[in-house]
């Protein structure tokens, strides 16, 4: 049995209670966080506490908190020689203070606080500065039925910028896309099967054959009446720039 005190209130730190509350190898000794009021309703669940001093005995202490968080907070905490991860894409895991056992316990998925996440479907990069610490985090991993993977810090930076273009600024597409149907009196919705198979085909083959569309078959013409229809000169700027990086990747002239 893992015993884990949790730090922090946001998205990722809820999931990973659930998570961790219905794990059979794991026991949340302790959620900590500044405000009680964002802990109230697990209150009946776990021992919360709005104060670090109070922080309980743990096998580890997790900070599932802001990156501009966890350097300070890693300070703060009344700790010497214990384990304390954070769940960062970004931060190093030497920026955790040298007077604990520092590692990096990375969820790489995107998550929501109203939607529900099954962590078999959510890979954790893992990393510790001493090698007799790794278990923990292995056990820890397994107990939720992820995948791991052993991560060092460099490998799991790049990983994060990836997750940023091919989740945030793809999900920021979807908004326009969404913007512009809405706008024409069109349903998005028709556009979600779409969205799943692109999805899809990227697990079978690479992104740069699942390519498709007017700007790899340099079909000047639609290019130019999709601009026309543009009302908006950002969303303009928009398709201009991927096009132009999909002509360049596709070795296609430019308009």
């Amino acid at each position: 049995m893992v015993s884990v005190i949790l730090l922090g209130a946001g998205n990722v730190a809820s999931h990973l209670f659930e998570a961790f509350y219905n794990a059979e190898n794991i026991s949340v000794t302790q959620w900590y966080n500044r405000s009680l009021k964002k802990l109230s309703s697990h209150k009946n669940k776990v021992e919360i506490t709005d104060d670090l001093n109070n922080l309980k005995a743990a096998n580890i202490y997790i900070l599932a908190v802001s990156d501009d968080a966890i350097a300070e907070l890693s300070k703060q905490l009344p700790l010497k020689d214990q384990f304390v991860v954070h769940t960062s894409g970004s931060v190093n895991v030497y920026d955790l203070d040298k007077k604990h056992k520092r590692g990096v316990f990375y969820p790489l998925q995107t998550f929501s606080k109203d939607t529900s996440m099954d962590f078999a479907n959510v890979p954790i990069c893992i990393e510790t500065i001493n090698k007799s610490d790794y278990h923990i985090l292995k056990e820890l991993a397994l107990s939720l039925g992820s995948p791991l993977k052993k991560v060092n810090s460099e490998q799991r930076r790049v990983l994060h910028l990836a997750a940023v273009f091919v989740n945030n600024f793809t999900n920021q597409l979807y908004r326009i896309g969404h913007e512009i149907t809405e706008s024409q009196g069109a349903e998005f919705d028709l556009l979600k099967p779409l969205i799943l198979e692109t999805a899809k085909k990227v697990q079978d083959i690479s992104p740069y054959m699942a390519q498709t569309g007017p700007a790899k078959r340099n079909d000047k013409k639609t290019i130019k009446k999709h601009l026309n229809s543009l009302e908006s000169l950002h969303h303009q700027d928009i398709y201009n720039l991927l096009t132009s990086s999909i002509q360049q990747t596709h070795g296609r002239k430019k308009l």
